[in-house]
């Protein structure tokens, strides 16, 4: 199973990818907006972990988005992880596409819990593309 992390922050990307990396995910890592909807429209992953507060041109919202309107990436779970705990800011992020918010600093474990909830829910349905 493949996790594109897209995180503004190298730490928090770094601590994200060492974590599902120990639990045998594959993990590809992009810092910015554009790069991320780049990879993941030539490799789609699984799923997507989203920073919202990306730097660079191309903002969070406007990434899911366009994950949303391409064929290849409509389907995938995004998981937006944002620094506010403001209402509209969640709500902005699920009206945009995302699967579920994480307000950062987020449970890792919680995380963790998340991702294989969606694992076991694509497997299920029979959508959990073969490494």
């Amino acid at each position: 199973m493949r996790i594109l992390i897209i995180e503004g922050s190298d730490s928090i990307s770094h601590m994200i990818e060492a974590l599902v990396a120990a639990r045998g995910f594959e993990v590809a890592c992009a810092n910015g907006g554009a790069r991320a909807v780049e990879d993941a429209l030539a490799n789609a992953p699984d799923i997507v972990l989203l920073d919202l507060d990306l730097p660079g041109g191309v903002g969070a919202l406007d990434v899911c988005r366009k994950l949303r309107s391409e064929v290849e990436t409509d389907s995938i779970p995004i998981i937006a992880l944002g620094a506010s705990g403001d209402e509209a800011v969640r709500q902005a992020a699920l009206e945009a596409g995302a699967t579920t918010y994480y307000r950062k600093p987020f449970s890792p474990i919680s995380l963790l819990k998340e991702i294989e909830a969606i694992k076991a829910k694509l497997r299920s349905s029979g959508t959990e593309k073969v490494q």
